[in-house]
């Protein structure tokens, strides 16, 4: 199935919802805006994070490390527009994040709700480090988010990680939230699980309102990955290292396809909406992703920015790129629960 691509010479072009059978929607916006701190970010991450992701080992000890990254990320103060509140469930807690000035607002008469996983490759990451993003969010759209922290390796495999996520979603559907008014998102591993939800919550006809993929993992086999152009120009991810931590995150030494979102049955998922940069390793699995929810009737678009790190919309305000891919974000947010409200309702 063929793809439509265009480039945007706009700093920000809103997103369209594309629709089964309709050639003109399906489409690959390429976003060629570069600022100067952008460019500086992404020097900053190939001479230093990429290098020490590298050989960092992803087994043994890590909690005092992730437990450090925890803190000093919890270091960063807090968005004075929103206020939080804690939830605690089975196995998993989150944060419950709102605008300000609907701090009042029941959960049960928001007009939906995102569901925001946190990235890290299932090691690394958690609440306090996705907190300006969920911020965001909910400035920009007026929603909700629940952001979730989820078991990770070492003690966990992927399995649980789904089984907290959808514990998270099920919470929010029992606080009343209509599920057609809800919307997954996550980035890198985080868009894994977004997509591992979605797919659960059709296999139980729950019918949400979108799924938002900001450079997600979405195949754990790295053959063709390796194989990518990419694999060599991401500032931010080693490849080579993928094969370890996929191996680890299943706990089993020959990965079953059934693993990877990428490789299930994908009909029926709501509108997707993903994000990443045009020259990180990810790429392969945004577009391959683009590419089988074409042929499953699912409506998508992908937004590649040129010159962006890894899961660059994570940095919030900091970034004017990040700024603008969160106004695509709320663009398509607003549309896809607008709309699918109605269809529900109607």
């Amino acid at each position: 199935m063929s793809v439509t691509w265009t480039t945007c010479r706009a700093s920000v072009r809103p997103s369209r919802r594309a629709r089964a059978g309709h050639e003109e929607d399906r489409v690959i916006e390429i976003h060629p805006r570069r600022s100067c701190r952008s460019v500086a970010v992404r020097g900053l991450s190939r001479a230093t994070v990429r290098p020490v992701l590298g050989f960092f080992p992803v087994r043994g000890p890590m909690s005092p490390l992730k437990a450090a990254v925890d803190v000093t990320a919890g270091l960063l103060p807090r968005l004075p527009s929103t206020t939080y509140h804690h939830v605690e469930g089975d196995g998993w807690t989150a944060e419950l994040v709102t605008r300000r000035d609907l701090a009042d607002q029941e959960l049960v008469d928001a007009p939906g709700a995102i569901v925001y996983f946190h990235g890290g490759a299932f090691v690394f990451c958690g609440l306090a480090t996705h907190r300006r993003i969920v911020e965001r969010l909910a400035e920009r759209t007026g929603l909700p988010v629940l952001s979730v922290a989820y078991r990770q390796l070492p003690g966990h495999r992927v399995e649980t990680s789904v089984s907290d996520c959808v514990g998270a979603l099920n919470w929010l559907l029992e606080q009343g939230v209509d599920p057609a008014g809800i919307v997954l998102a996550g980035d890198s591993a985080g868009g894994h699980l977004a997509f591992a939800v979605g797919l659960e919550a059709t296999a139980q006809g729950v019918d949400l309102a979108g799924i938002v993929g900001l450079s997600p993992w979405l195949d754990f086999d790295n053959a063709a990955r390796r194989r990518h152009r990419n694999a060599w120009r991401d500032d931010f991810i080693p490849t080579f290292r993928l094969d370890r931590v996929a191996r680890l995150v299943t706990g089993v030494p020959v990965l079953d396809p059934e693993h990877s979102p990428v490789n299930r049955d994908l009909a029926g998922l709501p509108p997707v909406l993903m994000i990443c940069g045009h020259d990180e390793v990810l790429r392969h699995d945004a577009e391959l992703m683009t590419e089988r929810l074409l042929s499953a009737g699912v409506a998508v678009t992908l937004h590649l920015w040129q010159g962006q790190v890894h899961a660059f919309p994570v940095l919030g305000n900091f970034l004017p790129e990040s700024a603008a891919a969160l106004d695509q974000v709320a663009t398509f947010v607003g549309s896809t629960v607008g709309v699918r409200r109605l269809r529900a309702v109607s």
